[in-house]
């Protein structure tokens, strides 16, 4: 095949937590990849969807929500930001249109100008704010002193309708897929036109458990546990999967099991329908609870669970 006027390239979105990078790597990709939850700092590492088309390939990297750290698992989200805005062809900064902007999109604004990296702004949940409420904050961010941004690479959209508003017309969000590959350099395809992402299925498996977490669990829960694949089996008509869910307190394992085990069931069985659609086949999911005190502050239990 000859790919002379192919493009393709890495871009990484990033931004603060909740403003909706996930659910525009899951739109753009047309596959639910990346986890999504009403609770910040659901993402906790670089997740790649691949995005195809006959003359272009886009590698996506959704990235953790920008926070200030303050212990060693923060750190490590920190770096995979840094790490993933230095090897982009482009950044999609995305900011929440209701609360732009932020002390955390300043800094991530400053960190864009100084990485001096091509970017577009997306200004997501534009269907909570009025109209006049969209032109006050287009103004903003062309008047900003950062000068990074100007009618060409400036969107506002609704990531969960895919609406776009652009021009005084509403469009989809193949018009931000358009724009993004005029930035791409001219490549041949970097991975296999037919991936969706390169992480290999038990990364999602695991994602899928820690994403029922997060839904299904209040309070510290959800940032206090992490989940580990140990063991898949594939068989000819399932796949057995063995997963561990780590806590940080003893006292945490109860909460999570829930009376009578109906909690840790209700994790079981929604997270089985979810990898069963990812794979095309029936998942059994065996879910064991254990107890790794202070992970998300020991350097060497990070790398132990993948955060490396």
């Amino acid at each position: 095949m000859e790919f002379s006027n192919f493009k393709s390239g890495f871009v990484s979105i990033i931004g603060k937590p909740n403003v909706g990078k996930s659910t525009l790597l899951n739109k753009f990709i047309g596959e639910k990849l990346s986890i999504i939850s009403p609770k910040p700092q659901t993402t906790r590492s670089n997740i790649k969807g691949i995005y195809n088309t006959t003359d272009a390939q886009i590698i996506f990297i959704d990235t953790p929500g920008f926070l200030e750290p303050r212990y060693e698992l923060q750190e490590k989200m920190l770096s995979y930001i840094i790490e993933s805005i230095k090897n982009s062809d482009l950044l999609i900064y995305v900011c929440d249109a209701s609360d732009f902007p932020s002390e955390y999109d300043d800094k991530v604004l400053n960190i864009i100008k100084k990485s001096k990296q091509q970017c577009i702004c997306i200004i997501n949940k534009t269907d909570l704010i009025s109209s006049s409420q969209i032109t006050i904050l287009k103004d903003k961010l062309l008047s900003s002193e950062l000068d990074i941004f100007n009618n060409d690479n400036l969107f506002f959209c609704s990531a969960l309708s895919e609406k776009v508003y652009a021009d005084n017309q509403q469009q989809n969000i193949n018009v931000i897929l358009q724009k993004i590959i005029t930035y791409l350099p001219y490549n041949p395809p970097l991975y296999d036109q037919e991936n969706l992402s390169d992480l290999p299925m038990r990364f999602f498996a695991q994602e899928i458990i820690r994403e029922k977490i997060f839904l299904y669990y209040d309070k510290e829960i959800p940032y206090s546990t992490t989940v580990v694949v140990e063991k898949w089996s594939e068989e000819e008509n399932r796949d057995v999967i063995q997963a561990t869910i780590w806590i940080e307190r003893d006292s945490q394992k109860p909460i999570i099991i829930g009376k009578q085990g109906k909690m840790i069931g209700k994790v079981r069985q929604e997270s089985e329908m979810d990898i069963s659609t990812l794979t095309g086949k029936k998942a059994v999911l065996n879910l064991w609870v254990k107890v790794k005190y202070d992970w998300r502050k020991k350097n060497g239990a990070l790398h132990e669970f993948g955060y490396k």
